[in-house]
């Protein structure tokens, strides 16, 4: 057995889970993570990671206004209204028509978030030959590859591994004395683990019994392990449950010392849903992590996780489609979100912490007849805070361009947490190559940055194509902006309009840049033009 189906078999025996507050925790001790934050990267944000377990639905999270009447025609049983008191809500009417989107009339904290800059949208995110099934859809997000990859660590876990060298025996130390990173959740996931570490898990149901429970487990392992396969795994649960007990009176210490402000969080769903989905089970968990943060504790990234997404039926309620059990999670999100950035404003606390939402996969276009939609492709990232460029990236997906009744992506999700271990924790090239997104770099999106919503540069429907240098002696530089990954065909034709160069590639989503060598062109003025399905770029320039 590896190591990832022994973690997998420890949280399915009831072994692996921890509770603070009454909320369930994993603790990652995992590895090195955050002399990036702290040290290499000279940073000490927080991400917080939060999972929408279950494969959340796009289309009824956001509409794409412009193409209502297909939305509502592959979704008649269960499509949101377009007018009327529980309509969707226009995220931002300052984008061109086809870009705008049409939020869940319960995600208003989302809202209230976005106009302030604190939120992203970025649209229609997958990867290629996305995986249905959610184990191994999640495990694919978690890794940090796509459809064929096969690793034994996650992407979170490899980062923190390179930042915090010498886990897991110079940790805790005087300075990182915490969990490098806190799995809020009730089963320990791929996420934390590294190609040979050790996540930590217990399970209890209050902070004091917490510090009980954890300091009056023995932690002295055997004089010796048999030198087999047994003994190995012996040893790894001694390693695990010794690490537990080292990091439980830091925990207490921090949770006795921290609080939350007057802030009110959201207990539960104010409108009609089923019994399951009425308590908002990710509000706790932000307190928790509020509370946390405020009594001074170093993790750099908690992950969280709120269950239900998985809707093949009665997603909605058969009286009302903008209420039910989606409506009730998506409110749950929003809400708990809103109440948490509001806590840590008060706190002091908003700056350094960084939010977004993951999920396996949405859902298909069309609904089925049990008022449901079964497993599909591309959604949505949300991303919240005060260090992002605000705004919505990517363009709403071509419901007449379906395949087999799913949605087609057009960024791959690398592209975003390039960008957040990157920009937000400040990662070094050798920090991006030890996590796995070395060659995503040049990919990443803009996300990062104070600039706000009128100033980022993925809201304009950009359509110029700037060229470098002008004039040109031999290798020029085109530089063109694409909305949705596309095939490009680049051609250069002379004063007389005699076609003289042409090139071919493939762009990603976001700037692009072609390299053209033009030392066989003769001294004059030329014209380029670089045309994709949807797009067509010209510019001209001079060979000298």
């Amino acid at each position: 057995m590896n190591r990832r189906k022994f973690i997998r078999n420890i949280s399915l025996s009831g072994t692996g889970a921890v509770m603070l507050g009454g909320v369930p925790v994993k603790l990652l001790a995992n590895n090195e993570a955050f002399k990036l934050a702290a040290g290499a990267g000279d940073s000490d944000n927080i991400l917080i990671f939060i999972q929408l377990h279950g494969g959340n639905d796009a289309l009824n999270t956001l509409v794409p206004v412009a193409q209502y009447s297909e939305y509502y025609n592959l979704r008649p049983n269960i499509a949101l209204p377009s007018n009327g008191t529980r309509s969707f809500i226009n995220v931002d009417t300052r984008l061109n028509e086809d870009l705008q989107v049409g939020l869940h009339p319960d995600m208003l904290g989302f809202k209230e978030l976005y106009d302030a800059g604190m939120a992203s949208i970025v649209q229609n995110v997958g990867y290629p030959d996305m995986n249905g099934s959610h184990f191994r859809g999640r495990d694919i997000v978690l890794m940090g590859g796509d459809a064929y990859s096969d690793y034994s660590s996650g992407w979170m876990g490899r980062f923190l591994d390179y930042e915090y060298d010498g886990y897991p025996e110079n940790f805790p130390n005087d300075n990182m004395p915490d969990p490098i990173g806190l799995e809020m959740s009730g089963s320990l996931s791929l996420a934390f683990h590294r190609e040979d570490g050790i996540p930590i898990g217990l399970n209890i149901g209050s902070p004091d019994a917490f510090y009980q429970l954890i300091t009056s487990v023995g932690v002295e392992p055997p004089i010796a392990f048999p030198d087999s396969h047994a003994g190995d795994e012996l040893k790894y649960i001694m390693e695990f449950e010794k690490k537990s007990n080292e990091y439980a009176g830091r925990l207490k210490e921090v949770y006795d010392a921290g609080s939350n402000s007057s802030t009110d969080y959201p207990e539960s769903y104010p409108y009609a849903a089923p019994i399951s989905a009425a308590r908002n089970p990710l509000a706790p968990q932000l307190k928790l992590i509020a509370r946390l943060l405020k009594g001074g504790i170093k993790t750099r990234i908690f992950l969280c996780r709120i269950g239900g997404f998985d809707t093949h039926g009665d997603q909605v309620e058969k009286s009302d489609p903008t209420l039910g059990a989606h409506s009730a999670l998506l409110y749950h999100v929003s809400s708990a979100v809103k109440a948490f950035y509001d806590d840590l404003e008060n706190l002091g606390l908003a700056d350094k912490v960084l939010s977004m939402t993951f999920t396996e996969f949405g859902r298909r276009a069309y609904s089925n007849a049990s008022y449901g939609t079964d497993h599909g492709t591309s959604t949505p990232v949300f991303l919240f805070g005060k260090g992002l460029n605000g705004g919505i990236y990517g363009e709403n997906p071509d419901l007449s361009n379906l395949k087999g009744g799913n949605l087609i992506y057009n960024i791959d999700y690398r592209q975003i947490y390039t960008s957040v271990v990157q920009d937000w924790f400040g990662a070094s090239d050798e920090a991006m190559i030890a996590t796995g997104f070395d060659s995503w770099v040049g990919d990443k999106l803009p996300l990062m940055g104070t600039s706000g919503i009128d100033q980022n540069p993925y809201l304009n429907n950009a359509k110029s194509l700037k060229l470098f240098p002008n004039p040109v002696q031999s290798d020029l530089s085109a530089e063109f902006f694409l909305r949705q990954n596309s095939n490009y065909e680049m051609k250069i034709f002379n004063v007389e309009g005699k076609e003289v160069m042409s090139q071919s590639g493939f762009g990603l989503y976001g700037v692009n840049n072609q390299l053209i060598n033009t030392s066989s062109l003769v001294a004059g003025k030329y014209v380029i033009l670089i045309k994709t399905k949807n797009a067509l770029f010209k510019e001209s320039f001079i060979k000298l």
